[in-house]
């Protein structure tokens, strides 16, 4: 149920049965509980990238607050009083503070159940959960900001030789994930059975930085057409980058 219908059925019906005075403060009460959700990110940032695709797929109510990562925002006692290690995305849901993309996506999957993004079944569950790793465990955190940084300030690493450290460990990923899902995908559209589920999720921001950092991606074929197909895809298209409040004008 949403606010707009919640409102409905209010005036409609529960006002038949309660007086005004009551049913007005009844309803403050209920409509608390559909507050909407505040997503702290960044426009580039893979694991903001992450959430505003589920929050998008599920139809949630939510609020965006961008944060300059190129300005230094993360590093503010202020932010920092959110998430301690300075990243982005968080969320403030239900009075807390919630970090880290893997138990924010958990998080929102549990009080969202429908449409689901997890399939039935525990063998189902773990072989989706194991895409997601390669690329949030093995590809995303080589090439996250601080990283890239570091090789910058401690190695002399000029733009050319990070994209190019980027481009290796995107590609090693890549081709696992592609050896899995063209056994597990049933059509191409999706990386495992034919509807959508997490691991597309964490897909996707993983081809926008591949392409970022010039990867070929020809020796990809299931990859590609997974990410050709969820770009037809609202979720995944009012998600991207690009479209984002804080996204350079240029």
């Amino acid at each position: 149920m949403t606010p707009a219908s919640l409102t409905q059925f209010m005036d409609g019906h529960a006002a038949r049965y309660l007086p005004r005075g009551l049913l007005c403060l009844a309803m403050q009460a209920i409509l608390r509980t559909f507050k909407a959700m505040k997503l702290f990110g960044y426009y580039r940032s893979s694991a903001s990238y992450r959430i505003r695709i589920i929050l998008n797929y599920k139809n949630v109510d939510w609020d965006y607050q961008p944060v300059r990562l190129d300005l230094g925002e993360q590093h503010t006692a202020a932010f920092r009083a959110f998430n301690p290690l300075g990243f982005v995305p968080v969320l403030e849901a239900d009075g807390v503070a919630l970090s880290q993309s893997p138990a924010i996506a958990e998080y929102i999957e549990d009080r969202y159940p429908e449409p689901a993004l997890l399939p039935a079944g525990r063998s189902a569950r773990a072989a989706v959960r194991e895409l997601q790793g390669i690329i949030g465990c093995d590809i995303h955190p080589i090439q996250n900001l601080r990283v890239l940084k570091y090789l910058r300030r401690e190695f002399s690493v000029d733009d050319a030789g990070v994209a190019a450290w980027c481009r290796e460990w995107i590609g090693a990923g890549f081709r696992a994930y592609e050896s899995l899902v063209a056994n597990r995908s049933t059509d191409g559209r999706f990386s495992y059975g034919d509807s959508m589920t997490m691991a597309d999720v964490w897909l996707i921001p993983q081809v926008y930085n591949a392409r970022r950092f010039e990867l070929a991606l020809d020796e990809f074929p299931t990859i590609l057409s997974i990410d050709s197909h969820c770009a037809s895809m609202p979720a995944f298209a009012d998600a991207h980058p690009d479209r984002q409040v804080d996204a350079p004008a240029d």
